[in-house]
């Protein structure tokens, strides 16, 4: 697992507006953190298919279809990040290329105020 990855997780149990069930996330987490076996935690984004994600400003990114493998169009949520367990990790999609795992870090920033 490393930074720019993107996997199948299983997101339960959720609440209120967060993203849930099955769906891809992209890991965002320090590679540092992310190859340390007993280091079980792992920070993620959500990715939606939503057009109505499309509309939430500079922190959700468009990716276009195929990015990373993803089948869709598809918006990653940065203003979602999230922990998870490992475990919740079920299936490795692909990766992104760097210019997009760029853009995600812009959103990132911008969502979390770091300019």
């Amino acid at each position: 697992m490393q930074r720019g990855d993107i996997y199948w997780a299983d997101l339960q149990p959720r609440s209120g507006s967060e993203q849930r069930g099955r769906r891809p996330v992209i890991i965002v987490s320090h590679d540092g953190f992310n190859r340390t076996p007993t280091w079980r935690s792992i920070i993620v984004v959500p990715i939606s298919t939503s057009e109505a994600q499309a509309r939430r400003g500079p922190t959700a990114i468009a990716l276009p279809r195929g990015a990373g493998g993803l089948p869709r169009e598809s918006i990653v949520l940065c203003h979602q990040v999230t922990t998870l367990d490992r475990a919740k990790l079920t299936e490795l999609i692909g990766a992104l290329a760097p210019g997009l795992m760029e853009q995600v870090d812009a959103g990132l920033k911008a969502a979390l105020n770091l300019f």
